[in-house]
């Protein structure tokens, strides 16, 4: 068994307010698979809007929201915008960079700018 890390804790800058009025600030993201990416290409809503393929990948791979049952694209929808991008940011160090910087920052912070520009 290999010491690939495939699940990465976080914590939102602000946090997910359910429609209970809870707030969720921690959670986890798994590593994305092509099919995560792929299969939203077919979803109708990335063919009116490009940038929704973002919101679809993103309630793929985020597996835990707080108590959140199950992270929709409904409730990336309601995310703060601080809190989307921090996700899209994440998403593309654990996903593409080097995600041992995580273990160098303090939870909910954001990432150095240098860390999430794609090469």
């Amino acid at each position: 068994m290999s010491g690939l890390q495939t699940e990465f804790p976080f914590t939102l800058p602000k946090g997910y307010v359910d429609d209970d009025g809870t707030l969720h600030k921690t959670g986890i993201m798994r590593l994305a698979c092509a099919r995560d990416e792929i299969e939203p290409l077919r979803d109708g809503r990335v063919k009116e809007n490009e940038a929704y393929a973002t919101v679809i990948v993103l309630a793929r791979v985020v597996t835990q929201l707080g108590t959140v049952s199950r992270v929709t694209t409904k409730t990336i929808e309601s995310l703060f915008v601080s809190d989307f991008s921090y996700l899209q940011d994440l998403y593309r160090i654990v996903n593409f960079q080097d995600p041992s910087i995580l273990d160098t920052l303090e939870p909910g912070t954001p990432f150095p700018q240098a860390s999430v520009e794609v090469g």
